[in-house]
Parts: structure tokens; sequence; C-alpha cells
């Protein structure tokens, strides 16, 4: 997913401030599960909530104002958990930062093994 650095992301030395590459990761997978077939909103009218359980980045190089670049992301499964690799690449190649997403399914706000989402990712499980 293509993106850009807004100004208000910048922190005092004027380049991103580390909470701002959550909210990328977050919509890169908001976007993702859109894209897949079943948006959270449409999850959640379905009594489907994907929580995130655990979140970690290593940051490698810091974007700055005006900087473009590209969220990805690989999935993998592991037993109940869904697990989101996010890569955030300045849009020369330069790694910029790397995080692991640990996402939980609950149903009607039970823990699931979360088969509802793996028939929509099937296809893209690593």
């Amino acid at each position: 997913m293509d993106m850009e650095v807004r100004d208000y992301e910048l922190d005092c030395e004027q380049i991103v401030n580390n909470a701002n590459y959550l909210h990328y990761m977050e919509h890169t997978r908001h976007k993702f599960c859109a894209d897949a077939g079943l948006s959270f909103i449409e999850m959640h009218k379905r009594g489907i909530d994907a929580v995130v359980r655990k979140i970690e980045i290593e940051y490698k190089a810091s974007l700055r104002g005006g900087d473009s670049f590209i969220s990805c992301l690989r999935l993998e499964r592991r037993g109940p958990r869904f697990i989101f690799h996010q890569d955030i690449m300045k849009s020369d190649g330069t790694m910029c930062a790397q995080g692991t997403a640990t996402v939980v399914v609950l149903k009607d706000g039970k823990l699931t093994r979360g088969d509802a989402l793996m028939a929509v990712f099937s296809r893209y499980i690593s």
C-alpha cells in the first residue's frame, strides 16, 4: 500500500513519531481485510472481532516529512492466531520498520479458532 508522511505526524526532530508506525500498520491491516472481502465493520456486524493480542516493531530508519513509503504485509496462521508480518519501506527500498501483529478472533465476545476469518484469508496465508 502506497502512503505518504503527513506533516502532523512529525515530532520535534522532524521525523515520524514512533506511534504513527502503529497507525500505518493498522491502516494496512484494515485495508487488507476490506480488499480480501471482509471489512472490520462487516466483521463486527457479523459478531466477529479481530483483536490485536500483541504487536512488536523494530525501527530501522526514520521516515521524514514528505517521504513516500510502502506498507506491506504477509499473513500466516499459528493455531487460532493470525500473524501479520509488516514492513514499512521508503520508496527507494530503505527498510524503516518491521512489525509483527498477533491477532485473535472473537465471535460474539468469545475466543474462537478464527475459522470465519480463515475462510476469507486462506488464499493469503503463507
